[in-house]
């Protein structure tokens, strides 16, 4: 190969290797705003939030640290759970608590399940 070609080669690993660190670092700041979260979500979402974070701060990867699309791959994994975590907890607070449907003025509200009087 010539050296022209190795150039251009190095380039684009160098340019791959930047744009997947951008994205590990979007993702691990996207993980890191979840952790005020972290006491309503359980010892499930502790596990991924901070098993998340370890992975992709300690040397040991499965892939070599320049290419960081397994770091990626665990971050978005981990967002998605805590996404979904927190779903399911604002689902069940608004189960607890339904909202009170507003009244228009002339009609009076019922209870679920009871029909309107005939007359």
């Amino acid at each position: 190969m010539s050296r022209e070609a190795w150039i251009v080669i190095i380039v684009l690993g160098a340019i791959v290797a930047v744009a997947t660190l951008i994205g590990a670092l979007v993702l691990a700041f996207r993980v890191w705003r979840t952790r005020k979260m972290l006491g309503e979500l359980g010892a499930g979402g502790k596990v991924a939030f901070y098993g998340a974070l370890l992975y992709t701060i300690l040397p040991v990867d499965v892939l070599p640290d320049p290419i960081y699309l397994d770091d990626m791959g665990l971050l978005a994994g981990s967002l998605l759970y805590l996404s979904h975590l927190v779903r399911k907890r604002q689902a069940a607070k608004t189960d607890l608590h339904p909202p009170v449907p507003a009244s228009r003025p002339g009609r009076q509200l019922r209870p679920r399940g009871e029909s309107a009087p005939r007359g």
